[in-house]
């Protein structure tokens, strides 16, 4: 059984937002509107998530 995969879409910059922010989301794989990744859905990416919250979109991908 595998784990849940999540879509993650960058929709917005990051050009006013603190460097903690910004490495959160090279960590995610993201650093320009409109890339997007897959990634397991984890705490770990879970928490990485919620603190760019408001800068992606996210998807359940089956």
């Amino acid at each position: 059984m595998s784990l849940p995969q999540l879509k993650i879409t960058q929709v917005q910059s990051v050009i006013s937002e603190p460097p903690k922010m910004r490495a959160v989301l090279k960590g995610l794989g993201l650093g320009r509107i409109g890339r997007s990744v897959t990634v397991a859905n984890t705490p770990s990416f879970r928490g990485m998530i919620k603190k760019v919250i408001h800068l992606v979109k996210i998807e359940e991908v089956k």
